[in-house]
């Protein structure tokens, strides 16, 4: 399968524009399912032959540190497991070894993040990567996720990253400052978060590089 048949969705504006010059088929997801969902729909109705659920993720596995790059091997949602694609699992590096969590809401706090991981030990959290293999799943394609981890299971996140995120995957400045000035104690753990995101994102575009023209 060649790039341009493998569709990727991604939460961030910033991050589609490496994929799509990469060659890739791309949409935004928004960091949310809803979102997530609609733009998979999109790139399989574009002619996508096989799925990506790309982005920031949140560590839940204790150790983790902020830019470790997940391939994980399925994908956990409730009561249902998702197997990722052994081709496209390759192609992203090969398999990272633990499965993700598929989120509804941001995991923001290390007490939450604790409980998910005793639960079931998934490597990581994120709220696109079942929506996108349901997508995969009902339409009978493969799919894999690619995901680094932004804030480690040590980190509690700010209020001001929980409303950093448009629909349209960018960031509104405007209501982040409003959550600083509103809660200004918050500002060294969202500085700590900036570095921390700004690691995985480094991370994943080092992978894009890396990748192969094609799964096979």
């Amino acid at each position: 399968m060649e790039r341009g048949k493998i569709g990727i969705i991604t939460g961030l504006t910033a991050e589609a524009s490496w994929l799509r010059q990469a060659g890739f088929l791309v949409q935004v997801g928004g960091g949310t399912p809803l979102g997530a969902e609609r733009s998979a729909q999109a790139l399989v109705q574009a002619g996508a032959r096989g799925l990506i659920s790309f982005g920031l993720a949140g560590g839940l596995k204790p150790g983790l540190a902020p830019g470790s790059v997940l391939v994980p091997p399925a994908v956990i949602e409730g009561n249902r497991t998702y197997v990722c694609d052994l081709r496209l699992m390759e192609f992203l590096g090969g398999s990272t070894g633990l499965p993700i969590l598929a989120g509804q809401k941001i995991a923001a706090s290390v007490h939450d993040k604790s409980l998910l991981y005793r639960r079931i030990h998934p490597a990581a959290i994120d709220l696109e990567s079942g929506a996108v293999a349901r997508v995969a799943q009902a339409r009978d394609l493969p799919f894999a996720v690619l995901r680094s981890v932004a804030d480690p299971a040590e980190l509690d996140l700010p209020p001001a990253a929980l409303v950093a995120l448009r629909d349209d995957g960018s960031v509104d400045l405007l209501r982040v400052l409003g959550s600083v000035l509103r809660h200004p104690r918050q500002l060294p753990d969202l500085l700590a978060l900036g570095r921390a995101a700004k690691a995985a994102r480094a991370a994943l575009l080092r992978r894009v590089q890396t990748l192969p023209p094609s799964t096979y």
